[in-house]
């Protein structure tokens, strides 16, 4: 079985400040951080309160408006149902830089990584101020951090209108889109950092590596020209991947250039400000993205340090287009050469299950489907499992009825998978609650739904000479020869 592992970035590069001569005006030090400063700098100023991607506005917005120190505050418009949309602006340098996140209420990782370069910018007496000094001096940096504040407390897409914002720079039907293009209007920043999520299964190429950021310097149009302005944004890309390569060797990729004349991104940069699109994709083990925000935090924090001494200026073009190109290659898991029958015919095939985010009970849970099956020789997972010589068997729904999912403990729940058991029943509706136990929980005389189907919710056991080798629970591959992890699985309901 194939599982990824985290990268270990300790031993990775010395603990020191590089300085070195660059081309940046006469007489001028080059201000260059090893992965280790910056490293420390994320370790020291991570924002400990958020350790999940779904937080409120109203659970965070604190973080924006009690800042100290150099930042100034202000409300610059409301959104759609009256909530304030605020600005924040730090240093006083010549080149100015454009930040801005959440723009889609579901897509909050650089929100959370925002948020730690918050915390790093008010810092002190941590052996990093040579850094804060440098980007004091040479930048004002002008940050919004969640643009749409409305779809981030419903965790949607699009706005309270329905409207996408980042399909709205034109018309600007939406009141959040009047305040993000009044406030590049206002501040005419050289350059923008355009702050999204993508979905998890893009990888890097044609190949099994997670694409956890992509990145683009947006077209300003049709032809996909490169004028001065796009050109210095795919250089600060160009710094960007380098060190990227470093803490996450193969994890990025390019986003499409096809420009998209309604986008903010594409239109920022036709406006002519440089602008960067920054996308968080998926990552191993990582459901709730702290490694990407990590790499989101490290990867803005050195952009801004080039871009301060103009060090992207050295970076050629050849280097942003060796990026590879985005390919929708992810599966969460993939069983390869599993042996069907069906009228008849066996035939083997590979099954590839995703899994998908529903709200419920003021959260949300999650559900595997078979999202292709057939020969997915092209396709990789999260998870694989060569399951070669193997048999599905049918799970069985215990008999008794449980009060609550709170009587079975992970350890009980295993013991039931390994004697065929898929599901338990609970007497009452109310209590079919949101919970990580390996099992189905189905109300008193519902049947296991076995999906071995195109969309269907496969829950099936595998076995081996007879024995129960793996179970398959919503999507998710349990081990019945290994105990079950703290956090096997999501919420599942």
């Amino acid at each position: 079985m194939k599982r990824f592992v985290l990268f270990n970035t300790t031993a990775l590069v010395s603990l020191v400040v590089l300085l070195a001569t660059a081309s940046c005006g006469p007489q001028e030090k080059a201000f260059d951080v090893a992965l280790d400063q910056l490293e420390k700098a994320y370790d020291t100023y991570k924002e400990v309160s958020i350790d999940h991607r779904r937080f409120k506005h109203q659970e965070v917005i604190h973080l924006v408006t009690e800042r100290k120190g150099d930042f100034q505050v202000e409300a610059i418009g409301k959104s759609v149902e009256g909530k304030d949309i605020y600005q924040m602006t730090w240093g006083n340098g010549p080149s100015k830089v454009m930040l801005w996140s959440q723009m889609h209420g579901n897509e909050s990782t650089a929100t959370m990584a925002l948020f730690d370069l918050f915390n790093f910018l008010e810092g002190e007496n941590d052996g990093l101020e040579a850094i804060r000094e440098k980007l004091k001096e040479k930048l004002t940096l002008r940050f919004i951090p969640m643009v749409n504040p409305d779809g981030m407390d419903e965790w949607i897409r699009r706005n309270a209108l329905d409207i996408d914002l980042n399909r709205d720079a034109i018309k600007l039907a939406s009141p959040e889109a009047v305040i993000l293009k009044n406030a590049r209007d206002t501040f005419s920043p050289e350059f923008g950092f355009n702050l999204h999520d993508q979905q998890i299964y893009y990888t890097a190429g044609e190949t099994p590596t997670p694409a956890s950021i992509s990145v683009l310097a947006p077209a300003y149009n049709y032809a996909t020209e490169v004028n001065e302005v796009r050109q210095k944004a795919m250089q600060v890309i160009v710094g960007m991947n380098r060190v990227m390569q470093e803490l996450a060797p193969g994890h990025v990729g390019k986003y499409d250039d096809a420009f998209e004349p309604r986008a903010f991104g594409d239109n920022f940069q036709k406006w002519g400000t440089s602008t960067i699109l920054i996308e968080s994709g998926g990552y191993p083990n990582d459901p709730e993205k702290q490694e990407i925000r990590k790499m989101n935090f490290i990867i803005m924090l050195h952009a801004l340090i080039e871009i301060a001494d103009k060090n992207y200026t050295q970076y050629t073009l050849n280097e942003y287009y060796s990026i590879p190109d985005n390919a929708t290659r992810l599966m969460d898991l993939i069983l390869r050469n599993l042996t069907m029958e069906k009228e008849g015919h066996v035939y083997d095939i590979d099954l590839g299950i995703r899994r998908r985010e529903a709200d419920a009970h003021g959260s949300y849970f999650v559900n595997g489907a078979v999202d292709d099956m057939g020969d997915l020789s092209i396709f990789y997972g999260f998870e694989e499992l060569d399951v070669s010589g193997m048999e599905i068997v049918e799970g069985k729904v215990f008999e008794t009825p449980f009060t609550s999912v709170g009587e079975i403990s992970q350890e009980n729940a295993l013991d039931l998978l390994k004697e065929g058991y898929l599901s338990i029943q609970v007497k009452e509706a109310a209590d079919r609650e949101l919970h990580h136990l390996p099992l189905l929980v189905l109300i008193s005389g519902n049947s296991i739904p076995n999906g071995i189907r195109l969309g269907g919710n496969p829950n099936f056991f595998l076995a081996q000479n007879g024995k129960l080798k793996y179970a398959i629970v919503n999507g998710y591959l349990i081990d019945l020869e290994r105990p079950l992890t703290k956090k096997l699985m999501q919420r599942v309901q």
